[in-house]
């Protein structure tokens, strides 16, 4: 009985530690850093960013500046003159945030030019990253960079310099 016992947790055992799931992980921050391509991409993004944020800022400098002069001049101007004025402000301040919408919202401007250029870059990763994870049999691949809390990770684990590898990145 006592054999019968033995043999069935070792065959249990051995059951259990085959169908153990297989994982790497990756830092995808580390590997789009190595990427020419991505680096560019991003400095190019970065530029029209700011040169965007400057339109904005100074719109909104324009604005402030058309607030203070109205406030220093509302006492003086008829009830007409004030409609149009405050009218004017308005219309002003809503042009300004359609276009700070427009440029930097869900869906605008910055964010369909980081899909033109950074998108195909990361499709590219992607390939990489499956591609080695089927060759190599890794039920999991984790990325460390951002969302995923790694609290540790054996170094010997982080697969992301095979993943430059097969991007032919050095």
């Amino acid at each position: 009985m006592k054999k019968v016992f033995v043999l069935s947790l070792s065959m249990m055992l051995l059951a259990f530690t085959s169908i153990a799931q297989r994982y790497a992980i990756i830092d995808t921050k580390y590997i789009l850093g190595k990427i020419p391509e991505y680096v560019d991409a991003d400095k190019k993004l970065q530029a029209v960013s700011e040169q965007w944020q400057k339109e904005i800022d100074d719109r909104q400098a324009a604005l402030d500046k058309m607030y203070k002069d109205y406030d220093a001049e509302q006492f003086m101007l008829s009830d007409e003159l004030k409609k149009k004025r405050e009218d004017e402000l308005f219309n002003k301040e809503k042009e300004l945030r359609d276009l700070q919408k427009k440029r930097f919202g869900y869906q605008g401007d910055l964010f369909k030019e980081r899909e033109k250029l950074v998108k195909p870059i990361q499709d590219k990763l992607y390939n990489a990253v499956q591609k080695i994870a089927v060759a190599r049999g890794y039920d999991f691949v984790l990325d460390k960079s951002e969302g995923i809390t790694v609290i540790f990770a054996d170094p010997k684990l982080d697969k992301s310099d095979d993943v430059l590898r097969e991007l032919g990145i050095k």
